[in-house]
């Protein structure tokens, strides 16, 4: 119980203050515990950094493997139109996950920064796996044009990663009727005619 109220803490100052400008004396405070007591539950603020940072990782993950179990029978273009909807709808659901994870890429904390890639690569393996059968699908049943799907599935992370950083700018309101729009312009590089 403790432990989970450390990390909701934690995350909500990490994400407003970023890691250097948030102190155990301030997470702790905000559990309404002593510092020491952090001790109980993790090694140090680095710790609780990367536990933050790998579970925000793999909830995602977890959720696009759960929606990839309920339509594994639609078409590969409904099933990435629906991986970037949940991708997206993640985003807004856990805005203060997503400031964390955005902080932590865009300004990871030095001594944490080989850490924190590898972590990212690993999620980021188990979704590429998920994309790629996804695109070899299409490929195969001659709804994607045939193509590295390699290179597709980089060009599918652009796509995710340029909505994140729309969605920082313009907020889910203006975002959320963009995204039909934004998807049908990329399919069309994607399919096969």
């Amino acid at each position: 119980m403790t432990k989970d109220k450390i990390i909701a803490a934690a995350l909500a100052l990490f994400s407003k203050n970023g890691y250097e400008g948030t102190s155990l004396t301030e997470i702790a405070k905000a559990v309404g515990i002593q510092k020491p007591s952090i001790y109980n539950h993790f090694k140090s603020k680095e710790e609780i950094f990367l536990t933050i940072y790998e579970n925000i990782l793999w909830l995602h993950v977890k959720k696009v493997e759960e929606l990839m179990g309920e339509i594994s029978e639609l078409s590969a273009k409904e099933q990435l139109y629906q991986i970037l909807n949940v991708t997206f709808e993640y985003y807004i659901e856990f805005e203060e996950q997503s400031t964390f994870v955005n902080r932590a890429v865009f300004f990871s904390p030095e001594p944490l920064k080989e850490q924190l890639h590898t972590q990212f690569m690993e999620s980021e393996e188990a979704m590429s796996t998920i994309l790629r059968s996804v695109i070899d699908k299409g490929i195969k049943n001659g709804e994607i044009r045939t193509g590295n799907v390699e290179d597709f599935v980089m060009s599918y992370y652009c796509l995710i990663d340029g909505i994140f950083i729309e969605l920082s700018y313009y907020g889910a309101e203006k975002m959320k009727p963009r995204i039909s729009n934004i998807w049908r312009n990329f399919w069309y590089g994607f399919k096969n005619e």
